[in-house]
C-alpha cells in the first residue's frame, strides 16, 4: 500500500539522533562522565550538538580532541567501549521525541507505508530507545552503525540494507534525516530526501542539499507528497535492492 496522493512511494527511512529524536542531553551526560573519569571538564550541550552523527567512536574522539587530546586506536577502542556501556542504559534518561515525530510514524504505519530507522547509532541503543518510546510499534526495519560491518552513512550500504528489509526498492522509497551524512547515503542509494531543519549538523540545513526541508513533522505528509511526485521517477543505482 502506499499514501493516496503517492502512489509510487512504498517505505520512509528515518535517520534518529536529531531526527526523530532529541538525544543530545543524553549523550552529553555519557560523554561528560567519561571525560570526568579521565580529569577532563565537561562538554556543552551546543558542542554536543556539532559532535553526533558520525558514530559513537566519532563523538568521543571529538570529545577528547575538544580537550586538545588526541586518542590512539587502542584507546579510542577502550574509551568508547566504556562509553557505549554506560550510554545504553541511561539512552532514554533525558532523550525525547521531536515534537510531532510519534504521531507522524502512525499516521504514515496506518496509511500503509513501510517505515525503517538507519542510523549510526549502535543498533542495541537504538531498538532501546525507539521501544522507551512506543516507536518501535511502527518500525519494521533497523539498521544501526554496527549493523552491517565497516558500513555507516555517508556509505549507502546500511540505507540499502534498510530498504531490502522493508521490501523496497530505491525507486519507491524517501529517506528523512539532519545531517550530511544522511542525504549523502540517501544520494549515493539513489534515493530522494528530505531534512529536518531542527537536527544537529555542523551544515546549515538549507545547504545540505536535500530535496525537500521541513521545519516541524505537521509539515512531512505533504513534503512526502511532493517528493514522491517530482523524485520517485529516479533511476536505481546498481546494486540497490
Amino acid at each position: 500500500m502506499a499514501l493516496p496522493s503517492c502512489p509510487g512511494l512504498k517505505a520512509v527511512v528515518f535517520d534518529l539522533d536529531g531526527t526523530l529524536i532529541d538525544s543530545a542531553p543524553d549523550l552529553a551526560s555519557a560523554l561528560n562522565r567519561l571525560l570526568a573519569m579521565e580529569g577532563l571538564r565537561p562538554v556543552s550541550l551546543a558542542d554536543i550538538h556539532m559532535m553526533v552523527g558520525d558514530g559513537v567512536a566519532k563523538l568521543v574522539e571529538r570529545g577528547f580532541a575538544a580537550h586538545g587530546r588526541s586518542l590512539a586506536t587502542a584507546e579510542l577502542e577502550d574509551l568508547t567501549r566504556r562509553f557505549v556501556v554506560d550510554y545504553e542504559p541511561n539512552s532514554a534518561v533525558e532523550t525525547r521525541p521531536f515534537p510531532g515525530a510519534v504521531e507522524a510514524l502512525g499516521e504514515l504505519r496506518g496509511e500503509g507505508l513501510a517505515l525503517g530507522v538507519c542510523t549510526n547509532k549502535p543498533e542495541a541503543a537504538t531498538r532501546a530507545i525507539l521501544a522507551a518510546f512506543g516507536m518501535d510499534a511502527y518500525i519494521s526495519a533497523v539498521v544501526g552503525g554496527d549493523t552491517l560491518p565497516g558500513a555507516r552513512k555517508p556509505d549507502p550500504a546500511t540505507l540499502l540494507e534498510t530498504l531490502r528489509r522493508l521490501g523496497a526498492t530505491s525507486g519507491q522509497a524517501i529517506a528523512v534525516g539532519d545531517s550530511p551524512n544522511d542525504v549523502g547515503a540517501a544520494r549515493a542509494a539513489g534515493v530522494p530526501v528530505i531534512a529536518v531543519s531542527f537536527g544537529y549538523t555542523r551544515v546549515p540545513p538549507h545547504r545540505l542539499g536535500a530535496d525537500r526541508l521541513i521545519d516541524r513533522f505537521a509539515d512531512l505528509r505533504a513534503a512526502l507528497a511532493e517528493v514522491a511526485r517530482d523524485c520517485l521517477a529516479l533511476t536505481p543505482v546498481p546494486g540497490a535492492p
